[in-house]
């Protein structure tokens, strides 16, 4: 089997990958958080910084792309060649209103045929020297478009078919479609992996006893809430309040270090208590003051009090 951790715009950058590898078992792979090209067909310094090898080492990640300009994708994919990477990640999973709204992420599900010919233009531009994966929603608004979408994706010699089982209407709310999922074991001509819903060795073991063919899984809110969650897939350990405190503390020196002023800090650490607090017992309560936190010193004092007084759920 084989184990992605999904892009998180905001938080699943290098520092956060990085750490998350040091201190619990690490994914196969990583995809990146999108990359947006511009007019400018250049690569934001911040993307870039993301994405260096150097702050990468030892972690196997795939940039992802987001765009509908298949010039602009091939321009920005052939920098990223030139930084030593071999495979790039299209996403057409995005569920964002504004991004749907350019035609960008689910959004360029809405037009098939346009869609096939974005994804020919970019495979005659990057065909000789780059691998091509998508990430995709099974529809925009209904799960019967996904038949369609697949016969346009079994046109193309993708890399792998990452399939989040959920129409973009639905953003992540409701249950993942594995009647959808199950419809591309079969019929897709491309390997393909699952995404959705998988918060538990529960979750994951549902899936593989009720599909034994898959052979790829991205772990997504699951594995940001709990970090160790690939350990207990794994049968290698559980989650603990010591190594929780361990990470914390040490993501938290890290971004003091990294980032700029006191209010950043706080803000990108309030974005990850929106998923840790969900493996602590009456988490919920103390995110709320984690919200709530003017300072740092503020914010510390509640992460005190929830390490101290908080159990990890079973």
């Amino acid at each position: 089997m084989k184990y992605y951790f999904a892009p998180f715009e905001g938080i699943s950058w290098y520092l956060y990958r990085n750490l998350a590898a040091k201190h619990f078992e690490a994914a196969d792979v990583y995809v990146t958080p999108f990359i947006a090209p511009n007019q400018m067909r250049s690569i934001r310094e911040s993307d870039k910084k993301d994405i260096l090898p150097e702050n990468n080492r030892n972690l196997h990640i795939i940039p992802q792309l987001i765009g509908n300009r298949a010039d602009e994708i091939v321009d920005t994919a052939n920098q990223i060649y030139e930084m030593g990477y071999q495979e790039i990640n299209l996403n057409f999973g995005c569920p964002s209103g504004t991004v749907v709204a350019k035609n960008k992420g689910a959004g360029i599900l809405r037009d098939l045929y346009f869609m096939e010919k974005f994804l020919y233009d970019v495979f005659e531009g990057l065909k000789d020297h780059m691998k091509i994966s998508v990430k995709t929603r099974i529809g925009v608004t209904d799960a019967d478009e996904w038949e369609d979408i697949l016969q346009v994706f079994n046109q193309f010699s993708l890399s792998e078919l990452i399939i989040h089982a959920r129409v973009r209407k639905d953003f992540y709310k409701g249950k993942p479609n594995w009647d959808a999922f199950s419809y591309a074991l079969e019929n897709s001509k491309n390997p393909v992996c699952y995404n959705g819903d998988l918060f538990s060795v529960a979750d994951y073991e549902k899936l593989i006893q009720t599909f034994p063919k898959t052979q790829s899984v991205m772990l997504g809110r699951g594995m940001l809430a709990n970090p160790a969650l690939l350990e207990e897939i794994k049968g290698l350990g559980k989650l603990d309040k010591q190594r929780m405190r361990a990470f914390h503390d040490e993501m938290l020196a890290m971004y003091k270090e990294h980032l700029y002023g006191e209010i950043t800090v706080l803000h990108k650490m309030k974005e990850i208590w929106r998923y840790w607090s969900l493996v602590f017992d009456k988490g919920d309560a103390y995110f709320k003051k984690i919200g709530k936190s003017k300072s740092l010193v503020e914010y510390q004092a509640v992460v005190n009090a929830l390490f101290a007084e908080c159990r990890i759920r079973e």
